[in-house]
Parts: C-alpha cells; sequence; structure tokens
C-alpha cells in the first residue's frame, strides 16, 4: 500500500474524484470553497443505520453473548428467556449477525457519503464512532471473552501471585468468572502497566464480572480516545485527510467490536502506540518513547515500534552515527523503564518471556497456518513427516517476519516522518501477516500507521473492505455462547453464517450502492479498463 499519485482516478464508489496529492483523502482548498459544494452530504443517514446496528447487536449479546455463571445478569428472567429459550437465541443470534452486517454496511456508506472528504467531515466521522460505540460499551462481550481472562489475572496479582509464573486455574471460582479454559495453566502475555491496571480493576470492583468488564471497556475506550485524536493529526501532517483515516480506523466495525464490544486491552496498547508515534513525529521524542513504553507496558509486541521511534527522534538526513545513538538512546530509556516496571508486586522481566514464549498453535485462516496446513497433507501423502515440515515453515515465516522488520530498521526511502511511520506499519504488518497465529483484533494493530501514511481508493481500500468484512463474518458465527446444558434442535453457528452470507450477498450483488465496492469498482472495473485500452489500441 503505497503512496498514490496526483492524477484523477475512479474510486472505489463509482466516481471520479482527483486528489491533489494521494486518493486517502487529500482535499485542496479551491475544491472545498466551490460555492454551491455541500459541507457534508448526508452522512447522518450512515450514522443512524450504524447506531440502529449497533442496538441490535447490543441485544443480541444479551441473549448470544459471553456472560460469566457468576454474573447476576443469569437471574434476570429476561436473559433467562433469551438464553433458555429456542426462540430467544434464534433471535440474538439473527439481531447480533445482522446488527454486525448492518455496522458493516453503515461504515462503507458513511466512507461513500463523504467522497471528497470536504469540510466537516471529522466531526461527522467522529459523531459516528460515538453513535456507534455507545451500546457496544454497555454490551454483553461479544467476538470474545478474553475480558473474563483479565480479572483473572487481577485476582492472580490480589492474591501475591505472578501471572508471569501461574495459571488462573490456581484462583478459586476461576471457571465462574467466566474465563475461557484455554486460559487455565497460561501465562499471561501481557506486561506489567496491564498487570497494575488489572489488579486495580479487581480491587475496586472485588472482581464482580459486570463491573470488571465495564472498567477494563473504559480502559480501552481510552486507547480508543487516543487515536480519535491522533490518528487526524498524523495523517493530516502527512499530506492525507485526517477524517478520511480516522474512518478507515476508528470508525471500522472491526475496530469498535474488537475494542470496545471486546473490550481488548489491544485498544489501550494501539492508542498508546499512535500517540507516542505523534508525539516523536512532531520533535517530542522522549515523549513518544514513554507513551510507547507504556504500550509496551500493556502487550509487548509493540517493542517493534521502538527502532522506527528512534530513527523519527534522529530526523531527516540523520548520519548513521546519529541513527544509533538514537536507538541507543531509545532502547536504554525504554528497557530501563520496563525493567523498573517489574519491580513493583515482585513481577520481574516476566514481559520478556511474553515475547520470546507466543500464543502456542496456529490459526487456519493466517497465511502462516493455511500453507503449513497444506504442506503438512502433501508431505503425509508422500510418506515424509508432514508436521514437522509444516512446523519448520512456520518458523521460517516468523523469523522472515522478524528479518522484514530489521530490513525495514535500516533500509528505505528517506528518513522524513511519512516514511519511516509506513515503514513502521509495514514491518508492523509483516509481523502480524507472517505470524502462525492471528486474531481478528491483531490487524488493527498495524492498520492506523498505514491508514495515517495513505491507504489508495482502489484495491487497497477493497483489501481492507474484505478483511473486515471476513473477520466480522467469522467473529459472528465463531464467538456465540450458548450455554451447555441447553439443548437447542439447530446450530447457531449455523444460523449466523447463513445470515451473514446472505447480507454479504445484497451487499456484493443488490445494494445499489455498495455493490460498486468488490463488483463494479474492483474486477468489474478492472475489466472494463482492460476493454478500453484494447479499443484504444
Amino acid at each position: 500500500m503505497s503512496e498514490s499519485g496526483s492524477r484523477p482516478e475512479v474510486t472505489a464508489h463509482g466516481s471520479t474524484a482527483a486528489t491533489p496529492r494521494a486518493t486517502g483523502g487529500s482535499i485542496s482548498a479551491e475544491a472545498r470553497s466551490v460555492p454551491g459544494t455541500p459541507r457534508v452530504p448526508r452522512p447522518l443517514i450512515a450514522i443512524v443505520q450504524g447506531l440502529i446496528g449497533s442496538l441490535m447487536m447490543f441485544v443480541g449479546s444479551i441473549g448470544i453473548g459471553w456472560i460469566a455463571l457468576g454474573s447476576p445478569m443469569v437471574r434476570n428472567p429476561l436473559v433467562i428467556a433469551m438464553r433458555t429459550e429456542g426462540w430467544g437465541i434464534v433471535i440474538s443470534t439473527v439481531l447480533l449477525t445482522f446488527g454486525a452486517m448492518l455496522l458493516m454496511r453503515s461504515w462503507v456508506r458513511l466512507g461513500q457519503r463523504l467522497t471528497g472528504w470536504p469540510e466537516g467531515s471529522l466531526r461527522a466521522v467522529v459523531t459516528a464512532v460515538l453513535a456507534w460505540s455507545l451500546p457496544l460499551l454497555l454490551a454483553v462481550p461479544i467476538f470474545s471473552r478474553d475480558v473474563y481472562a483479565y480479572i483473572g489475572q487481577g485476582r492472580l496479582m490480589a492474591a501475591g501471585e505472578n501471572p508471569y509464573t501461574t495459571g488462573i486455574s490456581t484462583l478459586d471460582n476461576w471457571f465462574m468468572l467466566g474465563a475461557d479454559p484455554a486460559w487455565a495453566e497460561s501465562r499471561t502475555p501481557y506486561g506489567p502497566v496491564f498487570l497494575w491496571l488489572a489488579h486495580l480493576v479487581v480491587r475496586v470492583t472485588g472482581a464482580q464480572p459486570d463491573l470488571a468488564v465495564l472498567l477494563f471497556r473504559v480502559l480501552s475506550c481510552v486507547g480508543v480516545a487516543l487515536c480519535v485524536l491522533y490518528v487526524p493529526k498524523l495523517a493530516e501532517m502527512h499530506g492525507f485527510d485526517g477524517a478520511r483515516a480516522l474512518w478507515l480506523t476508528v470508525a471500522n466495525p472491526l475496530f469498535l467490536i474488537s475494542f470496545v464490544a471486546s473490550a481488548h486491552n489491544d485498544g489501550l496498547m494501539v492508542g498508546l502506540a499512535v500517540a507516542g508515534t505523534y508525539f516523536a513525529a512532531t520533535g517530542r521524542p522522549i515523549r513518544g518513547i514513554l507513551l510507547v513504553t507504556a504500550s509496551i507496558g500493556i502487550k509487548p509486541i509493540t517493542i517493534l515500534l521502538l527502532p522506527f521511534i528512534g530513527l523519527l527522534w534522529a530526523g531527516t538526513n540523520a548520519s548513521w552515527p546519529r541513527k544509533f545513538a538514537t536507538w541507543a538512546g531509545t532502547a536504554i530509556l525504554s528497557f530501563g523503564l520496563l525493567l523498573l516496571s517489574g519491580i513493583p508486586y515482585d513481577l520481574g522481566p516476566g514481559w520478556i518471556l511474553a515475547i520470546l514464549d507466543p500464543t502456542p498453535g496456529y490459526t487456519g485462516y493466517s497465511p502462516s497456518g493455511f500453507l503449513s496446513m497444506q504442506v503438512n497433507r502433501i508431505g503425509d501423502a508422500v510418506g515424509l513427516p508432514g508436521g514437522d515440515i509444516a512446523a519448520t515453515l512456520r518458523n521460517i515465516l516468523k523469523y522472515l517476519g522478524i528479518g522484514i522488520v530489521v530490513l525495514l530498521m535500516f533500509w528505505g526511502e528517506g528518513q522524513r516522518s511519512h516514511r519511516v511511520v509506513r515503514r513502521m506499519g509495514l514491518a508492523f504488518a509483516a509481523v502480524v501477516l507472517l505470524s502462525p497465529v492471528i486474531q481478528p483484533w491483531y490487524i488493527l494493530w498495524f492498520l492506523p500507521f498505514l491508514a495515517v501514511t495513505g491507504i489508495k481508493d482502489n484495491w487497497q481500500v477493497r483489501v481492507l473492505y474484505v478483511v473486515t468484512g471476513f473477520f466480522v463474518i467469522f467473529g459472528a458465527q465463531d464467538q456465540l455462547s450458548v450455554w451447555p446444558y441447553i439443548e437447542v434442535s439447530f446450530n447457531v453457528s449455523t444460523i449466523a453464517y447463513v445470515v451473514a452470507l446472505a447480507f454479504t450477498g445484497y451487499l456484493m450483488f443488490l445494494d445499489p450502492h455498495t455493490k460498486h465496492v468488490l463488483i463494479e469498482g474492483g474486477p468489474r472495473g478492472w475489466l472494463e479498463r482492460r476493454r478500453r485500452r484494447r479499443r484504444v489500441r
């Protein structure tokens, strides 16, 4: 996803737009001042539609979201009916899935309605983020129940245990508080700062699951707010429209579902990283290092950003001695603070283990996981140790991602802030995409850094549509909670999948607005351009 040029081009929405610097959303002052040009072409319609979708998800979450068995909500008559009666489970599944897909459509339509990104667009996008987030802030956790594991981490801290060496299964009543059994013996993958926050949440709430989930959501929403504040600023300083960058990232349904509804701590991690990058890019490197170090303290994966923060500190046209000096200064300051952060509660350097010992296994939809599965089958078919070869392939791809990070540290087009932040995003993307395990929200780790340096309104934004849609559909049919002792004569995942697939078909082939995104503006548009070239010849 590189910078776009200055030529006019047909947008993904079927209209022709001339962009002065990038189809990533820049718009000239002359274009903004044309008499009679509407400031914002009715974005309220898309915002209201998205709000309806978000409200549907809120209602659906009551019957199919993740509720801790120890929550007082399970004794509410309405909740009991929606989670034990067949009609309640079906309605909840349909509402949750249809609402998620309606939110997806509203996001696409908001971008279409704001094509050209005139004055007032940023306010419209911020309004959409607020409107779509509020129902999700109050919903039962959906698409993931990791937030209940955070309660377990905080309880370990309160009990004087070290989450880097002890699993939550050592705690009484841990399963009743909603955590997935996969967390029973797992060491925490989080940084010391987040463990402090988890301890604080448990102390404030007494580990009451509903209140604890709400506070963890508030923490994640702090990260969302940081992105709302600094994503537009980073984009504008790089010559791209801030409203469009915010629409691509924070208004994205996957972003709101993952960081608000699911309450993943990754939201706070990403927000701190984006804020730190902004300060480093604007000549305040110490503040930038402190914020990125805080991000590492939430989840250590953002340690990958430190070399590029050092390059931003070095500045444009810096000599190699200066680059090495700023890299050393960045490392000393950041690692020193992280080592000090392990002293309280005797956590030690456990965050290093979280980096060196990542989540085991692989996901079948990751490039690494998918390729290794095929290699495994082929190897077994020809009498070779397919499992060993597949494991080796996954390791090779993982280390290839790390190699790309090192390469982008030392090589790139110039040292201007835009180029460095772009390389930062590409390095982060390489590590994520070549990892054997990719969770849906991992895509959001690097998306802001690509958005603020320009995502073209062509195949690049369509790839984002496809990836977002895939993970929204995946979460809607994969992460559904049905109590194990409830007997139903249907498969709720199948219902969700059918609803999501039918809605996707409508968006692609029937909806007169959104079908341009993947069909008329995508493959069909490419074929039309090929035909025109042949006629010219």
